[in-house]
């Protein structure tokens, strides 16, 4: 059905309209994801739940390294603090125990 003043479009041109417009694309883009969603989901369920499987793994191990990693470090800090106090405790029980030295008289 043609008004007075429309000429009949063919369905090539029609389409080429459509695509060139962005929010046709969008809609094509979005009704096509609803429609092929159901069949692929059953065909990519496993290797998605594998994905997801390994990256819990994953960052579980990190977990567990870096706590380990923030143990040892902690370890070592500990370490670092007693040397330093036990060198402190030389030094001041070496001087306790040095005599001061006598002051002579020059006459």
């Amino acid at each position: 059905m043609l008004n007075g003043n429309q000429t009949p479009v063919g369905l090539r041109t029609r389409v080429a309209e459509l695509a060139s417009n962005p929010n046709a694309k969008a809609l094509v883009i979005g009704v096509t994801a609803v429609a092929v969603t159901p069949i692929v989901l059953p065909m990519v369920k496993p290797a998605l739940k594998a994905t997801i499987k390994s990256g819990v793994t994953l960052y579980e191990k990190a977990k567990i390294a870096i706590a380990e990693t923030g143990e040892a470090l902690a370890d070592i800090a500990a370490e670092a603090r007693a040397e330093v106090q036990a060198d402190t405790a030389t030094q001041s029980s070496l001087h306790a125990t040095t005599p001061a030295p006598s002051p002579t008289s020059v006459e």
